[in-house]
Order: C-alpha cells, then structure tokens, then sequence
C-alpha cells in the first residue's frame, strides 16, 4: 500500500542530472530544466500604457519524453515592487525524435493552446497550431513563443500576440535568471 505522507514515487526533477535520469528525446531542451526568475516589459495597442512585470518560469520532468511548464507574472511598479499578479499558465511540452516539440498550455483565463515548434541549439520557438478558448475568455487567434538560452543562467523570453482584433505583434519579452 502507498503511504500518503511519503514521498511521491515519481518525483520530478529539475535538474538534468537529478533523478530520475532525462528522457533521450529531452535532449535538445536540457538546459531549461530549472526555475527561471526575472523582469520583462510588456505593450500591446489595447493597453493604455507599457509595463513591467516580474516572471517565473519552471521547467521539470519525471523521466519521460514531456516537459511539465508552469509559469507565472505579475505587475511592478515604478520600484519594481509587486503590485497584483498578472498572468499564470501550465502545461507539458512532447518532444519527438526530430526536436520537433509540440506544447499544451493552459490559462485560467479559459485560454488553452496547442502549439508546435523546434528546439534548435540554445533556442526554442513555438507558434500556435490551434486556440480553444471558454465561452467568457477574451479572443485570442495566434501567439509565438521564443526562448534563447544564454550559457547556463539566462533565459530569454520573447512572446507575440493575435488577440481581440489586432494583428500578431510583440507583446512580451523577459531576461530571466537560474534560480534552481
């Protein structure tokens, strides 16, 4: 019988060279295994003014050939102090042999995508294969998702946005820094 206050099983991890071991197909995107912490800047023609938000991004996996993201934001102020929290998703990144990745990536805003995409050297780039969204969630037809590893602690992240009415465009961008 499972004792519920052990440990899980099947732990993630976060490390590539944590337990359990990596999937061979996780290869082209090892270096994001982690937690990634930083700043960005945002703008879209909708808003009312450009701003600054904090970011953090994780990346784990427990042996397979997926990838388990959750990511979070929130608001700062002219300080850089958090004012209220800002965007949240989670979702699994498939690998396949060609380091062809295919992600699912849920919204509490009722936004759900899949996204397909390479991983190529230090960068990953997803765009939108297809959105499904809840009857209340605001439109949204397209986005594209970049990251660039730079060494081992710096993550870039570079989003656009097709949302209510506007072409896609720049949206997003983020220097993130390993935390774990």
């Amino acid at each position: 019988m499972f004792d519920l206050a052990a440990e899980l099983p099947y732990p993630d991890s976060h490390r590539p060279d944590g337990a359990p071991a990596p999937h061979a197909l996780l290869t082209p995107v090892l270096g994001l295994l982690g937690t990634w912490r930083g700043r960005g800047r945002g703008e879209y023609p909708t808003l009312d003014a450009d701003f600054t938000y904090g970011q953090e991004i994780t990346f784990s996996h427990d042996g397979r050939p997926f990838l388990r993201y959750e990511a979070r934001a929130w608001l700062l102020d002219a300080e850089n102090a958090p004012l209220r929290p800002a965007a949240r998703e989670s979702g699994w990144w498939r690998l396949q042999p060609d380091g062809r990745v295919e992600a699912l990536i849920t919204q509490p805003t009722g936004i759900a995508e899949i996204m397909v995409g390479q991983a190529a050297g230090d960068s990953i780039d997803l765009s939108t294969h297809e959105v499904a969204l809840t009857p209340t969630a605001k439109q949204v037809d397209a986005t594209r998702r970049h990251y660039t590893l730079t060494g081992s602690d710096t993550l870039t992240f570079m989003f656009d946005l097709a949302a209510v009415g506007q072409e896609l465009q720049h949206h997003l961008s983020a220097s993130l820094r390993r935390v774990r």
